[in-house]
């Protein structure tokens, strides 16, 4: 017997772990792009939008 899940709207979105997992692909891009190099803490926080961030929570 094999089990299929019900259509509908049944599934369940952890927009959490989606927004981690865009951030993560988008380090992966810039990696890539570097080739060789190591990515700064600079171009990470870059990459991360961390400044954005910070700049948003203060307000």
């Amino acid at each position: 017997m094999m089990h299929v899940a019900p259509v509908g709207g049944t599934a369940v979105q952890d927009h959490v772990a989606l927004a981690e997992i865009e951030l993560c692909g988008e380090l992966i891009i810039a990696a890539s792009a570097a080739h060789e190099e190591r990515l700064s803490l600079e171009s990470i926080d870059e990459v991360l939008r961390v400044a954005e961030e910070r700049g948003a929570a203060a307000d």
